[in-house]
C-alpha cells in the first residue's frame, strides 16, 4: 500500500491539468494515428488477406506495428508462422506497457480486461505524459476509444478501397504504420542505452533482411536489447557505478 501511495504521489507531483486540454491532446493523437488504419487496410488487402481477415486483425490485435509486420511479411512471401511470430514478439512490448499503466491508472479489476485491449504505444505515451491520475485516466480513455473506433473504421474503408488504390507498393502505404511508430518512439530515446538499442535493432533488421526469410529479421532485431544492456552493465561495473533509485521511491 505504501508503495502504491508513493507511486501515486510521484505521478501527481506535476500538478493539475484542465480536462479539456487532456481531451484535446488525446483526440489529436487518436485522430492522427487512427487515419493510418486506411493504409493498413489497403496493405493487408494487397497482401492477399480477405476483408474479414483484415478487419479481424484490427478488431482483435489492435496494435499497428504488429499488424503491419504481419501483412508485410506475408506480402514478401514469408512463412505465415514466421510472420505471426514476428508480429507476436512486436506485440509483447504492450505487456510491459501494461505493467506500468496498471500502477498509474489503478483501474478497478472488472475494467482491466477491457482496458488491456487499448494498451498500445499511443495510449501509453498520452497516459504517461499526464501529471495526475485523473488526467491519465482521461487521456487513456479518450485516446483508446477514439483510436480504436477510427482505426477499425479506416481499416474497413482501406480494405474496401484496395482495388481502387491499385499497386500498394507504388504508393508506399506499407510504410505509414512504421513511420507513425518511429515518430512516437523517437522522443523516448533519451539515454545512451536507449539509442544504442534502437540503432543496433535497425542494423540487425536491415542487415539481415537480404539474407533471411521475411519476418525473421524482426525477431532477431529483438536481440539488440539484451546485447546493449549487457554491454552497458559491463561498462558500469568497470566504472564502479550503479544506478541508485531515489530514496522517496523505495
Amino acid at each position: 500500500m505504501a508503495q502504491q501511495t508513493a507511486l501515486a504521489d510521484i505521478h501527481d507531483e506535476g500538478g493539475p491539468k484542465p480536462d479539456s486540454a487532456v481531451v484535446r491532446d488525446a483526440l489529436g493523437v487518436g485522430v492522427a494515428v487512427g487515419l493510418s488504419g486506411f493504409a493498413f487496410g489497403v496493405t493487408s488487402a494487397g497482401s492477399g488477406l480477405g476483408l474479414l481477415q483484415t478487419c479481424a486483425l484490427s478488431l482483435l490485435v489492435f496494435t499497428g506495428a504488429s499488424q503491419f509486420a504481419l501483412v508485410g511479411a506475408l506480402a514478401a512471401g514469408g512463412n505465415p508462422l514466421t510472420a505471426a511470430a514476428g508480429a507476436f514478439f512486436l506485440g509483447v512490448r504492450n505487456a510491459f506497457y501494461g505493467l506500468r499503466l496498471s500502477q498509474v491508472l489503478a483501474l478497478p479489476r472488472a475494467v482491466r480486461p477491457f482496458a488491456a485491449q487499448w494498451v498500445i504505444d499511443e495510449t501509453t505515451a498520452v497516459t504517461l505524459a499526464q501529471p495526475t491520475r485523473r488526467a491519465a485516466r482521461i487521456g487513456f480513455t479518450v485516446t483508446g476509444l477514439s483510436l480504436y473506433v477510427l482505426w477499425n473504421l479506416t481499416t474497413l474503408l482501406g480494405a474496401l478501397g484496395a482495388k481502387a488504390v491499385g499497386n500498394t507498393d507504388a504508393w508506399g502505404l506499407d510504410a505509414a504504420g512504421p513511420a507513425v511508430f518511429l515518430a512516437l518512439l523517437a522522443p523516448m530515446l533519451k539515454t545512451t542505452t536507449d539509442r544504442a538499442v534502437a540503432a543496433l535493432a535497425v542494423l540487425l533488421g536491415l542487415g539481415l533482411l537480404p539474407v533471411l526469410p521475411a519476418g525473421v529479421p524482426v525477431l532477431l532485431a529483438a536481440l539488440a536489447a539484451p546485447a546493449a544492456l549487457f554491454v552497458s552493465g559491463r561498462r558500469s561495473g568497470r566504472d564502479g557505478t550503479r544506478d541508485e533509485a531515489p530514496e522517496e521511491t523505495r
